[in-house]
């Protein structure tokens, strides 16, 4: 069965389903006195603008489109002149914009060989409206302020997006991790654990790192062991200064697979939406749907998956070093052990290798770029076929390709809600740390026995009701209930957690884009939601003066 939201189901705006493509996004002018800076204007055209540009720019848009409601609305209660409010408004906004602290750091690697190296990383941490920050550990070639920057500012209206209480952060280390033994890669790990503890950088009520691209759980673990037995030692809640570990060192079950999870189930709240998929002049659901991968990494695996799961089929997968196609359908399953044991899906049997321009130029129903930013820009967005798209990357789509796809009628699930999985796991995780027992470990024997004790009950009525003629009424639970008989499991915890998380925000980014006239800007709508929250935290908390 589709949905139809209650909200959206009552609704009277006319522009809710307009009768051009042209009317479904555009966002009508707001009066307010926000402006977007000069030093951004280039941004909405620019052909490659900077990773920071682009968050900021998205932040600025939807402060255009918010400022009166959190004037008028969520400051009526103080009394002040709306000339004060107005003030104070426009400081809270300023306020958070910037990153707050940015550390580089460089150290010395000695390679196996006996050769020195220096190398360089960088953590940002944007915002400390919540603790602590929370935000990956990437490594890659791509690495640099600009980015880490970015990557933390976005980590912070994610954070708000989903309603996790976590401020933004972000760090990444500038090496290609191919090119490294393991030994070094521990080696550089651990060393940048420590400068990153020694400058108040980590820590599990300051700033908790995660896994990110280049990054697994080994690395996790090597910082938490490293953090427990320097500047942790004597810290109780020391395996909670990082999140993404094995479950042996305090990890929480489907953390590995979260992100992609949280892709298909933020896809899936809009597939599943008939309002939102006749905009578009698509069927509600997944069956009959196709969809192509950029990038078969953790997250890009996951997604395939679930996606494949659910009906839909996917029909290529574009990787650094080579694509592939097939479109009658890949088996992500083959396509996973394939490339665990040839570290490429080059050649992958099941599928033939991609001869075209660009893979995501095809036509195909569903895009999922799952790589790394910027990958759809002024110079591509007009061949791009998909008519949804959802960034499982961080910010792969730059401005001007994003106003391209809109004026294309395309549906963009925005980077900040449709990826957040991954930190809503990693915030089970942090709890399950701090307090130091896994989840359902307290209620499982309990709820296995009331589940029994429930079935004897109904045996126990119908006996008495209709007496014990040819023997007792057996009540056979049905293979569903059979297998929740014993309780909820880590695992079913946490899927259901980040289940209810992903709907949840869907409807809140639903009805802003309705409230707001927005049609399918549902980026505006999420960062809108975002800032909201961010801007009652701090008009609550107040501002410190120095």
């Amino acid at each position: 069965m589709f949905r139809v939201l209650p909200k959206l189901r009552s609704a009277t705006h006319a522009n809710c389903l307009p009768s051009s493509v042209a009317a479904v996004h555009t966002t009508p002018a707001v009066t307010g006195s926000w402006q977007i800076p000069d030093r951004l204007q280039h941004v909405p055209t620019a052909q490659d603008p900077g990773f920071f540009e682009m968050v900021e720019f998205f932040f600025h848009k939807a402060c255009v489109l918010v400022e009166d409601t959190l004037i008028d609305e969520h400051m009526k209660n103080q009394r002040i002149p709306r000339e004060l409010k107005e003030k104070k408004c426009r400081g809270i906004l300023r306020l958070i914009e910037p990153c707050a602290h940015v550390l580089e750091v460089t150290f010395p690697l000695q390679r196996d060989n006996g050769e020195y190296e220096m190398i360089t990383g960088y953590r940002a941490q944007h915002s400390h409206h919540r603790s602590p920050c929370k935000g990956g550990i990437r490594y890659s070639m791509d690495v640099n302020q600009d980015e880490v920057k970015a990557l933390a500012a976005l980590m912070t209206y994610k954070c708000a997006c989903v309603d996790v209480p976590f401020g933004g952060g972000k760090a990444g280390v500038k090496i290609n991790p191919k090119l490294y033994s393991d030994n070094e890669l521990e080696q550089i790990t651990r060393r940048f654990a420590m400068e990153l503890a020694k400058k108040g950088f980590l820590g599990p009520a300051i700033d908790v790192p995660a896994p990110d691209m280049g990054t697994s759980e080994r690395e996790m673990a090597w910082i938490a062991d490293t953090y427990a037995n320097t500047a942790g030692y004597n810290d109780l809640n020391a395996a909670a200064c990082i999140t993404g570990k094995p479950i042996n060192q305090g990890g929480i079950h489907g953390r590995s697979s979260a992100t992609g999870r949280g892709v298909f189930h933020g896809l899936e709240n809009f597939i599943n939406e008939a309002q939102y998929m006749s905009m578009i002049g698509h069927t509600p659901g997944w069956g009959g749907k196709t969809f192509i991968v950029q990038g078969f990494g953790n997250v890009g695996m996951h997604t395939c998956r679930y996606l494949t799961r659910a009906g839909a089929t996917c029909i290529g997968v574009a990787e650094l070093d080579g694509s592939i196609f097939n479109k009658n359908g890949i088996d992500p399953k083959d396509l996973e052990d394939y490339k665990n044991e040839h570290r490429t899906i080059v050649g992958f049997p099941g599928a033939e290798p991609y001869e075209g321009e660009d893979l995501m130029f095809e036509q195909v129903d569903i895009l999922i770029p799952a790589a790394t930013e910027k990958v759809i820009h002024a110079g591509n967005a007009s061949k791009i076929k998909a008519i949804i798209i959802a960034e499982a990357a961080n910010g792969p789509i730059t401005p001007a390709g994003d106003k391209i796809l809109q004026s294309k009628g395309c549906l963009v699930i925005p980077d900040m809600y449709i990826n957040a999985g991954g930190v809503t796991v990693s915030y089970f995780e942090w709890l399950k740390n701090l307090n130091h027992v896994s989840y359902g470990r307290l209620t499982f024997k309990y709820e296995r026995e009331s589940n029994y004790h429930l079935l004897q009950s109904v045996q126990d009525s119908l006996e008495r009701r209709f007496g014990r003629v040819g023997g007792k009424i057996h009540v056979t639970p049905s293979e569903e209930f059979n297998k929740r008989m014993s309780g909820a499991s880590e695992k079913d915890i946490v899927h259901s957690g980040l289940d209810y998380s992903m709907e949840r925000t869907a409807l809140k980014i639903m009805n802003t884009a309705m409230d707001l006239e927005l049609g399918l800007d549902l980026r505006s709508a999420a960062y809108v939601n975002s800032i909201t929250k961010i801007f009652d935290t701090y008009r609550d908390s107040g501002l410190a003066f120095s």
